[in-house]
């Protein structure tokens, strides 16, 4: 198959899977941040999913399930009841901007295309070998930078 073939079939595709995927890890990164600096900006309270979800804009239910993932984590404590809710599990000074990050990534920042790519095509034989390469320096570029970020830092932007 021709080159304009296989790049007016698989192009179109990638680049969707390329948006969708970067949508996702950018607002769940998003959402973590800000649940974060929310619980950090009121250290000695405990917050109800339904304050955070008024924050974010969002339901309740679907802050309890990052706040799920941030208590597994080690990054949340939460407490049941009548007063109960969620806090940092410790200082905002002591929590990595990569932590977070890392808690939302899988494999590589980018995905690779649910299909195994056409091993006919000039392209598609080569670019899972290619792309593994460039994603593998994205992530490292990424992790080395938010890695020297603390979320108190982050905050000082703005709180």
């Amino acid at each position: 198959l021709g080159l304009s073939f296989c790049q007016s079939l698989c192009y179109p595709y990638l680049c969707t899977v390329i948006q969708n995927i970067t949508e996702l890890i950018k607002s769940k990164f998003a959402i973590s941040v800000h649940i974060l600096t929310l619980l950090g900006s009121r250290p000695n309270e405990w917050l109800s999913s339904e304050l955070i979800a008024g924050s974010l804009n969002s339901h309740p239910a679907l802050v309890r399930k990052e706040l799920g993932t941030l208590r597994e984590a080690g990054l949340i404590e939460s407490k049941e009841g009548k007063n109960g809710g969620s806090r940092l599990a410790r200082p905002m000074k002591d929590i990595r901007m990569s932590e977070i990050f890392g808690l939302i990534k899988n494999d590589h920042v980018f995905g690779f295309s649910p299909n195994d790519p056409n091993p006919s095509c000039e392209v598609g034989a080569r670019i899972n070998g290619a792309l593994d390469v460039l994603f593998g320096e994205i992530d490292n570029t990424i992790f080395r930078m938010l890695k020297n970020i603390t979320l108190a830092d982050f905050s000082k932007e703005y709180l």
